[in-house]
């Protein structure tokens, strides 16, 4: 799955095209890595996002196409979160 996709089936970022800006802004880091919005995720990715102070890293428990907003947070487990 797409990683901007991912992120706005997650309700991480709420929309794709937020999504994408925040990876062409090189804020995403995947698997350590600098990401674009079209890069693949898989289960068991290490995703780093900064939300302007915030640095939020997590772990891809698994990819679903849709979800509900109730169900969102399973898609993936918080590794750190930390101030920036």
């Amino acid at each position: 799955m797409r990683m901007d996709k991912f992120l706005k089936t997650s309700r991480l970022i709420k929309r794709r095209t937020l999504a994408k800006e925040v990876a062409s802004q090189g804020r995403i880091q995947l698997n350590g890595k600098q990401a674009k919005a079209s890069s693949d995720v898989e289960v068991g990715d290490t995703l780093s996002i900064r939300f302007g102070q915030k640095q939020l890293t997590i772990e891809i428990i698994s990819l679903r196409e849709n979800v509900k907003k109730e169900e969102a947070n399973t898609l993936y487990k918080v590794v750190k979160e930390e101030e920036l």
